[in-house]
């Protein structure tokens, strides 16, 4: 079919009266202006637009989103993919979301279904909307909506509330004392102190610490924004240690380095074997490395700092973020509580207080009145006195 100002649009048909038919509607569509060639939609399935988009929108993301991206496509590909992108409706995306919870694809040894994290599928279905959604602006693919926008996504679910008490702590720092390499101690300890995340402490070069300011200009950050966070007296002394540690090679500037991998170059110090092991065998396998970011960003806002103030060390966007990440202890709070009413009186406690103000019974006016000797006087009648002016 050719119309004026359109390209040439063509679909095959056995039956000429179906043909004629698709004819009229199209150019009806045209003219209404609601014309959507679904042709490129109806050929392309979720597999090769996957596969597109791992191909030209992935690689454009940080190292550590296009591995993930790479895990979280294969079960869109398995059960997603041999649909073509019109064919894939909310009811579809539902399914697949409700099969990914309910973990049909995974079972324990008695043959019953581990269920998926929900933040997991929550994943899962961002990537799949974020694909149709490059496909229908960059690509030129005609769908309706996306149907992955009106699917209920799953509840993230609270956050973690994992504190440290004084005996974990303890026993956790003498165990990373004793292993064989001190600078499984030093990031431990660093990450108390400053609330830095491990990607952030481990990819540290020479060049991004200033002990004479005591501050850490972290370049490469999870939210992309670079940020400065300044170090106490303990954690400045923790990166002179590791800066003066006998066995640093001259090949690296990393602050925490690896051995040398298959092409002859050091890569960041990698602890997570050791750090699994020092934690069971501590009676601590619940607690994450990332616990002590928490744990770090709760001592800040206890010790008195301004939500604006953990955010600039933390590195949080919003207050929101910064509330979900800050626990404090309730023994802490019994204790200010104890101070607050102290403060207000310093004996036994607050008290009532019972003795009335006095009431005046002549209530405040003011009135001009005009002497019989022609004069302006003001009388201004106060509360307990009264004026009287000449004028």
């Amino acid at each position: 079919m050719r119309k004026t100002g359109w390209p040439m649009i063509t679909k095959t048909f056995r039956i000429k009266r179906d043909a004629e038919d698709w004819a009229r509607r199209t150019e009806d569509e045209i003219v209404r202006g609601v014309y959507v060639n679904r042709a490129t939609a109806d050929r392309m399935t979720v597999k090769e637009a996957i596969e597109r988009y791992l191909a030209e929108i992935t690689p454009t993301k940080r190292p550590k989103s296009q591995i993930s991206e790479r895990g979280f496509s294969k079960p869109l590909l398995q059960h997603l993919g041999r649909y073509s992108l019109s064919a894939v409706t909310p009811s579809l995306v539902a399914g697949y979301r409700d099969k990914r919870l309910a973990g049909e694809h995974r079972r324990d040894k008695e043959g019953n279904p581990i269920p998926l994290a929900a933040n997991t599928v929550r994943l899962e279905l961002a990537l799949l909307g974020h694909m149709f959604r490059i496909a229908m602006r960059e690509w030129g693919v005609a769908i309706a909506s996306n149907p992955v926008l009106n699917v209920r996504r799953p509840s993230p679910g609270p956050g973690r509330n994992r504190r440290l008490t004084e005996k974990e702590e303890s026993s956790l720092l003498t165990a990373v004392d004793q292993h064989s390499n001190p600078m499984l101690g030093w990031i431990v300890r660093i990450a108390l102190e400053t609330g830095m995340r491990s990607s952030e402490i481990v990819t540290l070069r020479q060049g991004q610490i200033d002990l004479k300011r005591r501050i850490v200009t972290l370049i490469e950050t999870k939210n992309t924004q670079p940020r400065t966070v300044p170090l106490s007296a303990v954690a400045a002394n923790l990166f002179i240690q590791a800066h003066n540690i006998s066995t640093r090679p001259g090949d690296t500037d990393l602050v925490f380095f690896g051995d040398p991998g298959r092409h002859g170059k050091r890569g960041p110090y990698t602890f997570n074997k050791i750090w699994l092991k020092i934690k069971k065998e501590n009676g601590l396998a619940d607690l994450h490395f990332h616990d002590l970011r928490h744990e770090a960003v709760s001592r800040f806002v206890e010790s008195g700092f301004s939500d604006q103030e953990v955010s600039a060390i933390s590195g949080h966007k919003s207050m929101q973020m910064v509330k979900r990440y800050t626990h404090l202890r309730a023994e802490d709070l019994v204790t200010r509580i104890d101070q607050a009413s102290k403060r207000r009186d310093p004996g036994t406690g607050p008290r009532t207080l019972t003795k009335r103000l006095p009431t005046k019974s002549r209530p405040r006016t003011s009135r001009l009145e005009k002497p019989s000797n022609g004069s302006m006087n003001t009388e201004i009648h106060l509360v307990g006195e009264t004026r009287r002016d000449s004028r």
